[in-house]
């Protein structure tokens, strides 16, 4: 999955890391939509915010790519 942020970043995570997405259909997937906290998919019960794709991305990266 990726995400583009207001500040011109795009952030890409694997749809492993979400089970309900990668099992959800297309359409399903497609289906979103965006509040101040995050991305949320009603039929497929979830929601992912922005600040856990950030600190995920932290956590991940290696030590040149997170300075």
């Amino acid at each position: 999955m990726w995400v583009k942020l207001e500040d011109g970043r795009t952030i890409g995570v694997p749809l492993a890391w979400f089970p309900r997405l990668l099992n959800g259909s297309e359409a399903e997937r497609r289906a979103f939509f965006l509040s101040p906290s995050g991305i949320h998919w009603e039929a497929l019960d979830e929601d992912i915010a922005i600040a856990t794709l950030l600190a995920d991305r932290m956590e991940t990266a290696s030590p040149a790519q997170a300075a």
